[in-house]
């Protein structure tokens, strides 16, 4: 143990934190600071993700919120109940759609790989491709009317499979996997700016289709009421159970109030497995010859090179890595929100603010990443109330009606961009490669 250094400045740096969240819990709400606890741990594993492509490798990914997203999405499939009236209506028609636009897509593909180019290659793609797409519009088109179409104000989707909701973290987790080989294949052999605007332009599209396909997941009608993992109990069966009114009362809480601090105390425990499990795995693979190869890609690409690496195949597997991070924390959110609302995507949200916590904690090293998750979105919960006392305080002494009061006061509302701007500033000026710079 006498060899083992003890850095007192990460420790210190997490104790400020922890520190942060039992202050609120002690002069505000336990219920705020354990839902702050429970989002932090969330956006902590964002970060994780976000720093293995950009900390392990220098890709650029601004396309996070669709990843995101893709791992709500995994939730309302894999744990929603079949609607059968959806399924005998329309589901094999859109099915069948699906299939054939695959089939003409690898068709093409094919296509192109087998034919020498020239015109004969050019016309006979356009025709595979403009016939497949009328015909796959023509199939898939009459599936989604009809499926839409059935009881559209509860359902008007073909929902999931019925299976337990915390399979949903993984399968989240396989189809940002999947998104990101796609984009990946396309935009990483290119120079970075590119892929930069493939992920963007990814991420957009996944958003619009969320909100615009009804039969997948309801659109902008949102899916309610998604189901709770094991052991996770709802509020209601915990006040009706003799058992937790006693402890509630010899606790001297409300029943309310100890039953929603039950239920996040419960989310916290699954939430810090995860990201336990995932911490391990991360240094474990960054000590490794992989982690040293990657930081050496990172570094200098034409070296590795050189030295016979593939740097591509490299960058995708390490792409796919961090977006399969990404989508499971997606999950996991959904999952402990128990509802899908695609209008909530907002890239200042899910794109910049995760990107803000990989830098201002270090990137390129995962405890730095972590500290960023929590400390980052503390100040974004904290700031806007705090920034509104603030501004209560400052005006205490201004007549009431006066137009430079009111419009403090309801500056108060942009607390939160000033401060993440100003902590992003501070940080880049004294501390350039994070809290937690990597080593």
């Amino acid at each position: 143990m006498s060899g083992v250094k003890i850095n007192w400045k990460n420790i210190g740096l997490f104790a400020i934190v922890g520190l942060l969240i039992l202050w609120t819990g002690m002069f505000q709400s336990w219920n705020v600071a354990l839902a702050i606890l429970n989002m932090g741990l969330i956006s902590a594993i964002m970060a994780l993700g976000v720093n293995m492509q950009w900390g392990y490798a220098g890709l650029f990914n601004v396309g996070v919120m669709g990843f995101v997203a893709l791992g709500g999405l995994a939730v309302v499939i894999t744990s929603e109940a079949p609607v059968a009236e959806a399924w005998s209506a329309g589901g094999l028609r859109v099915i069948l759609g699906l299939v054939f636009a695959a089939a003409v897509l690898i068709g093409a593909v094919f296509t192109y790989r087998r034919m020498r180019p020239g015109r004969s290659r050019a016309l006979t793609l356009t025709a595979m491709l403009v016939v497949g797409f009328f015909v796959y519009r023509w199939i898939f088109d009459a599936g989604v009317d009809a499926v839409e179409a059935v009881n559209p104000a509860a359902t008007g989707f073909l929902g999931g499979m019925g299976l337990p909701v915390i399979l949903a973290w993984p399968v989240g987790g396989l189809l940002a996997a999947g998104a990101a080989w796609a984009i990946g294949k396309t935009a990483l052999g290119l120079r970075s700016d590119y892929l930069a605007i493939a992920t963007l332009g990814i991420s957009e599209i996944v958003i619009a289709v969320l909100k615009n396909e009804d039969w997948l997941a309801r659109g902008v009608k949102n899916v309610n009421g998604l189901d709770r993992p094991w052991p996770v109990p709802y509020e209601v069966d915990l006040q009706q159970s003799a058992g937790f009114l006693s402890w509630a009362q010899s606790w001297g809480m409300d029943p309310v109030t100890a039953s929603a601090i039950l239920v996040k105390l419960i989310y916290a425990g699954l939430f810090i497995i995860v990201l336990a499990i995932l911490m391990w795995m991360s240094q474990t693979a960054l000590k490794s010859p992989w982690g040293r190869m990657m930081r050496a890609i990172r570094d200098n690409e034409t070296a590795a090179e050189a030295m016979g690496k593939d740097v591509t195949r490299r960058h995708l597997q390490v792409f796919i890595l961090g977006s399969a991070v990404v989508g499971m924390a997606g999950a996991m959110m959904t999952t402990l929100d128990g509802l899908l609302t695609p209008s909530s995507y907002q890239p200042l949200r899910y794109t910049f603010l995760i990107w803000v916590m990989v830098i201002v904690g270090g990137s390129g090293n995962n405890w730095g990443s972590i500290l960023g998750g929590f400390l980052i979105w503390f100040l974004w919960v904290q700031v806007e109330p705090l920034g509104h006392g603030l501004m209560q305080l400052i005006t205490a002494g201004m007549a009431d009606g006066s137009a430079l009061k009111a419009h403090l006061l309801a500056s108060a509302a942009h607390m939160r961009l000033l401060t993440m701007g100003v902590v992003l500033l501070l940080v880049l000026r004294f501390s350039p490669r994070g809290l937690i710079p990597e080593k």
